[in-house]
């Protein structure tokens, strides 16, 4: 990714990696979706917590989330994204394997809190896990406060008083 994101192709990066196009394109649609990888390196991978309890390991995802887009790299995925069309590859990238990725493993410790009695099955869980996710990315596109850790734990504080009020109410 030395090029820049726009220069990246799938013949680049076989022939750098020595691999032919077919397994590149076994693992990614396309040249955009390896970059928003590349670009995500290093960025947690999304499989939900097997141990502990919802506020645990909600807290876990969010802070490493919080952590990977406090960065220098994650304010540039911030910046370009904001400058992208919202229908660009970038953007789908994007979407699919950090946005879509981080809300399934929401939903995945939701419904493993529920079957352990923790919090009641909310009456829209896609509203949920709207509210939880996205003052992550409203500050990170904004700007506006910290993306920090005292952020992150704020967040799933009011997020778990806020499910398991509604499972007390």
């Amino acid at each position: 990714m030395t090029e820049g994101l726009g220069r990246i192709s799938i013949e680049a990066v076989a022939a750098r990696s020595g691999v032919g196009k077919p397994t590149i394109y076994r693992n990614w649609a396309n040249a955009t979706e390896l970059a928003m990888v590349a670009l995500m390196e290093g960025h947690p991978e999304t499989a939900p917590s097997r141990h502990g309890n919802l506020r645990s390991a909600l807290l876990r995802q969010i802070t490493d989330i919080v952590q990977a887009f406090a960065t220098t790299r994650g304010r540039q995925i911030a910046l370009a994204l904001a400058a992208a069309d919202p229908d660009s590859e970038m953007t789908r990238a994007f979407r699919n394997r950090i946005i879509l990725s981080g809300r399934e493993t929401g939903r995945q410790l939701l419904a493993k809190a529920i079957q352990r009695g923790e919090i009641a099955t909310p009456a829209d869980v896609e509203i949920v896990l709207d509210m939880i996710y996205a003052p992550v990315f409203y500050r990170l596109l904004i700007g506006h406060r910290p993306l920090d850790g005292a952020f992150a734990e704020a967040l799933v504080e009011q997020s778990v008083r806020m499910l398991t009020a509604v499972s007390a109410g």
